[in-house]
């Protein structure tokens, strides 16, 4: 099932069930927007994953742009040529440089059938390109190709939401399994939700 207008609705409805949820809808539902991150560049969209790995939300955005800048108009194999030196000039350290460069070249001599590809074989086909880990594979299934039941366990973001939210001990396998399956089919709204109460400090109490 794909992440759409429709699919949003049937899925407000189901998490309603779920206080904190429902507290947060009544915030968000509105102002969620499903196609924030959407890119049929499948490439591109990596890259940018990439750029976000590690570093802070503010400082994701800021490289994320300009990245964004130096490359418009660009094809995917002139973004392959680019020098090094000058994608590390905007921010992107020597070691995603390369992560990002591996990414276009797979996209250049692979033509793997990720939109009908189950979200455990496209995880699988993902993780085979060096700087693509399980973390890029769920962004990439949420946001690029809309899968609407992705839950990252390792999101922090995510996992401070619930921690804030719900006041749960986090580490505790079989709670934290048992709430995040109580949002199935539909984990990658409540993900949505987590993220905006956390961004905003808009928690449930």
């Amino acid at each position: 099932m794909e992440l759409n207008q429709k699919t949003l609705k049937k899925a407000y409805n189901y998490l309603s069930k779920d206080p904190c949820l429902d507290h947060l809808m009544n915030k968000y539902s509105r102002s969620i927007d499903i196609l924030e991150r959407f890119n049929e560049n499948f490439p591109l969209a990596l890259a940018y994953l990439i750029i976000e790995q590690q570093v802070s939300f503010k400082a994701a955005i800021t490289i994320k742009n300009r990245f964004i800048e130096k490359v418009e108009n660009l094809t995917n194999d002139e973004i392959i040529q680019l020098n090094d030196k000058e994608l590390q000039s905007i921010g992107i350290s020597f070691r995603k440089v390369a992560y990002v460069k591996n990414v276009f070249k797979y996209f250049k001599e692979n033509s793997y059938d990720f939109l009908n590809a189950s979200n455990q074989e496209v995880i699988d086909e993902l993780t085979k390109i060096k700087g693509i880990g399980l973390w890029s594979s769920e962004m990439f299934l949420m946001f690029v190709l809309m899968r609407i039941n992705i839950f990252s366990k390792g999101d922090l973001a995510l996992m401070n939401s619930i921690k804030i939210n719900y006041k749960i001990d986090i580490k505790d396998e079989d709670q934290l399994n048992s709430l995040v399956e109580s949002w199935s089919p539909y984990k990658s709204v409540a993900s949505l939700l987590l993220w905006k109460s956390i961004e905003d400090k808009y928690f449930f109490t």
